[in-house]
């Protein structure tokens, strides 16, 4: 396989997170070039193990997949695939944790076994790999002051993204066999998820209650996260300001009518999208 240019792998991994990151590139795109190349390159390599673990091959075809990806990151530098390439480069820039990719893949392993979490602290732990390694990946590439908490706030804000997506999403995860929300939870507010006519079924409306306590719970998680912002420089401010106000505002919608994620998959407009990304790079929060 001949060796793709850096030029090359940028762009690849640049027209992949164009194309498919239907939120984070309003946040992505408000980086100064070279930054946002290399999150292009986080982005394009996150991707490509989510859609091995969403994809329709049987587990066993997924988890030899993964282990390839695994056996890439370990030999980034020999690699020639465009993507991991752009990786190489961006690891050898920015500071990044490329140990995070690891629980990346433990995370979407857990999702190709089909994985149920009994408590909110076993949810939170898969929140964790999938999405709070995502977190600390962005801060690799950010341009920020060191704090000690910096990594653990990434992670946070990672997991609140994650929890907002889960609501987000309760019908389709359902629908593919998957179930998110802690049985813990479940058994708390009464709720038993089934589909009745192509919706959730909440005949008394004991699933709205669950959400509406999950969103408050999320709301925390966001609190912790965005703790991050001021220590970011302008730039990176804006890219982690634009992805979380897209998902905290999507959180609201979700709060405030439950029953519009029953039969649908909730999304803010283009619109909204855009006035998130310019408050966000007036340094404000949607």
């Amino acid at each position: 396989m001949t060796t793709p240019t850096i030029e090359h792998a940028y762009t690849t991994c640049e027209e992949i997170t164009r194309t498919q990151a239907r939120n984070f590139y309003w946040g992505i795109r408000l980086l100064r070039p070279q930054r946002r190349a290399a999150l292009c390159a986080v982005y394009a390599l996150a991707r490509r193990v989510d859609d091995i673990g969403d994809g329709d091959a049987p587990p066993e075809e997924k988890a030899t997949r993964l282990e390839e990806v695994r056996k890439e990151l370990a030999a980034l530098d020999r690699s020639g695939d465009p993507v991991m390439v752009a990786v190489a480069d961006a690891a050898r820039r920015y500071p990044i944790p490329l140990g995070a990719f690891e629980e990346l893949l433990d995370g979407v392993w857990m999702d190709v076994e089909g994985r149920q979490y009994a408590t909110f602290g076993e949810l939170t732990e898969y929140c964790r790999c999938v999405a709070g390694s995502i977190g600390r990946l962005c801060l690799g590439v950010f341009g920020h002051t060191p704090h000690p908490r910096a990594a653990e706030w990434a992670d946070a804000l990672g997991i609140a993204l994650q929890q907002t997506n889960i609501l987000r999403d309760i019908r389709e995860d359902l629908l593919n066999g998957r179930v998110y929300l802690p049985q813990a939870d479940l058994d708390a507010f009464g709720v038993e998820l089934r589909i009745a006519d192509g919706a959730l079924a909440d005949p008394d409306g004991s699933l709205a209650n669950l959400i509406r306590h999950s969103a408050a719970r999320a709301r925390e998680w966001y609190a912790e996260g965005l703790r991050l912002g001021p220590l970011l420089d302008r730039r990176s401010a804006a890219c982690c300001l634009a992805m979380a106000g897209i998902y905290r505002r999507l959180l609201e919608r979700i709060a405030e009518q439950p029953a519009a994620v029953y039969d649908t998959r909730l999304s803010l407009s283009g619109t909204e999208k855009l006035g998130v990304a310019v408050r966000a790079l007036g340094g404000r929060a949607a």
